[in-house]
């Protein structure tokens, strides 16, 4: 294939000629032209009195003094020693066989010049319009351009040298493949934690098979033990009672043959003609053996084991009821499974949005502290001076921890809203599992990994989680609302008025359904609710 003639031909060639240089000067530049040639270019520019370098378009002011540039004066005349001649307007080509790379490897200033690889596509680098190579491009129309098109069509543009652009995109390139290696990486470690979790889930889900396998057939044997041992005390209740059935029947049987008896032994005295026979016989034969109390047998009416039946056939039913009510609930766990492999649905941002995920919340009594009193249906809570009268749980905040818990477990989407009154109260949510019992601060709202809290009293909120505590600013509010985003991991706080004011918002991955959270900390009469939504 045909190369582009000799670099070295363009670098010692006029731009205004195309031909070689004669008598080359440079201007400040940097760019060569005949003596002649660029004074004649000039000539032209000197009613505006600003003269412009024919290739790039630098402006001058005043007209530049030339002088002659000695050094590529002698190298044309090197390259004429060869019989090299400027390339004429068609831009011949040379062959794999001529030698026009030869003054590159000899002449010493030719030596630094950049040799590129012959190309197929050399004749696209030539403009149509001027046939010239086209060494500028034009950032205005964005495509490369001859020096000669930079003072024609494309004059005013903004210009620069092919190199210069290329020197940018360049830059450009290495700055979008540093991006796009550095996803690469990003993708490869998104790989690997899905890969992990993959093998996680199948993990998991084969040891919960297991585990229920294991739990319902612990369930089918005892089950089975039990029918089992109905079935062995009804067995073992009927051998008794036909046993005793059986005995007295048999009294009963030798009682009627001994009546029998006696009263064949009667007839026949009956039958005796002899007066004094019969008067002496009558006193041993009329004698009867005691009669078994017929009283004493009292036949129920017919229903033996019947009730075992009915007792049987209740127990079954409430195993259903059970069954049907836990079942929901494992069925419900089973479906929370959820890998979050897409973007998280986007947090609401008006209140009306947020309360489409109102969840209905009552406090948990049980949890409560001595020194609060529940009322509003268990969604107010007030601190008291005294203690109230509630009975021992494990459940219960003891000491000075003045808190309680929901009733309802919260996962997914959930929002709520707390009106309080007062000095001051911890709005926060927990695991059902948090402290409840001692004089540490592990029973704190905030004061460890199983809470968080956003504290408000009259002068400052503060945000606690796991003993660190956050300030937080903006807008106090007697109305605070709560919206949790359980699989999304995030928990936030508004400030609610008029308007929604985001307060302070909380990343993490939570383990354990949540339970909403109250504290009452300043002084007696202090007051919390849980608002109505719907």
């Amino acid at each position: 294939s045909a190369t582009l003639i000799t670099c070295f031909l363009l670098e010692t060639s006029c731009s205004i000629c195309l031909d070689l240089l004669k008598d080359p000067v440079t201007t400040s530049c940097g760019h060569n032209f005949c003596m002649n040639c660029i004074k004649s270019h000039w000539d032209g520019e000197d009613e505006k009195n600003i003269y412009s370098c024919p290739q790039c378009v630098k402006a001058f002011k005043p007209r530049p003094v030339l002088e002659k540039n000695t050094m590529l004066a002698d190298l044309v005349e090197q390259l004429k020693t060869f019989g090299l001649q400027a390339a004429p307007a068609d831009h011949c080509y040379a062959g794999p066989e001529d030698k026009h790379l030869q003054p590159h490897y000899d002449i010493a200033p030719l030596k630094k010049h950049k040799l590129l690889e012959p190309s197929e596509k050399l004749q696209e680098n030539i403009c149509s319009r001027h046939d010239e190579v086209m060494k500028m491009f034009c950032r205005t129309d964005q495509q490369c351009i001859c020096y000669l098109c930079s003072v024609d069509e494309h004059k005013g543009h903004d210009t620069v040298s092919a190199a210069a652009e290329r020197t940018e995109r360049q830059r450009e390139l290495e700055l979008s493949r540093q991006q796009i290696q550095q996803r690469i990486q990003d993708r490869d470690e998104d790989v690997k934690l899905l890969q992990q979790e993959v093998e996680a889930i199948n993990g998991s889900a084969d040891k919960a098979v297991e585990d229920a396998e294991k739990i319902f057939t612990q369930l089918i044997r005892l089950m089975e033990k039990r029918k089992s041992d109905v079935k062995q005390q009804i067995r073992s209740q009927q051998e008794t009672e036909v046993s005793r059935v059986k005995e007295l029947q048999e009294k009963l049987e030798q009682e009627i043959t001994e009546l029998k008896r006696k009263d064949a032994e009667l007839n026949l005295l009956s039958h005796t003609e002899d007066h004094n026979q019969f008067l002496h016989n009558y006193p041993s034969v009329s004698a009867l053996s005691e009669a078994t109390d017929s009283y004493s047998i009292n036949i129920r009416p017919l229903r033996y084991f019947e009730d075992v039946t009915a007792a049987v056939s209740e127990l079954r039913d409430q195993l259903q009821d059970i069954l049907t009510q836990k079942w929901t609930n494992v069925s419900l766990t089973v479906t929370e499974v959820d890998v979050l492999l897409s973007e998280p649905e986007p947090e609401p941002k008006t209140r009306s949005e947020f309360l489409r995920y109102s969840q209905e919340i009552t406090l948990d009594i049980y949890t409560a502290n001595r020194r609060l009193l529940l009322s509003e249906g268990n969604r107010k809570v007030t601190r008291m001076s005294e203690d109230q009268s509630y009975s021992d749980h494990p459940d219960r905040f003891t000491v000075w921890w003045f808190q309680v818990l929901s009733r309802e477990s919260l996962t997914g989407r959930c929002y709520w809203e707390v009106e309080w009154r007062g000095g001051g109260v911890y709005v926060a949510v927990a695991y059902k599992n948090v402290s409840r019992a001692g004089r540490s601060d592990e029973c704190l709202f905030g004061s460890n990994n199983k809470s968080w809290a956003l504290v408000c009293d009259q002068n400052s909120l503060t945000f606690r989680f796991s003993n660190i505590q956050t300030p937080v600013s903006g807008p106090r509010s007697s109305r605070v609302g709560v919206y949790l985003d359980h699989r999304a991991g995030i928990l936030s706080f508004y400030s609610v008025s008029e308007t929604m004011t985001l307060l302070h918002r909380f990343h993490t991955t939570f383990s354990q359904p949540l339970h909403a959270g109250l504290r009452l900390y300043k002084s007696a009469g202090d007051t919390a609710e849980l608002c109505k939504l719907k």
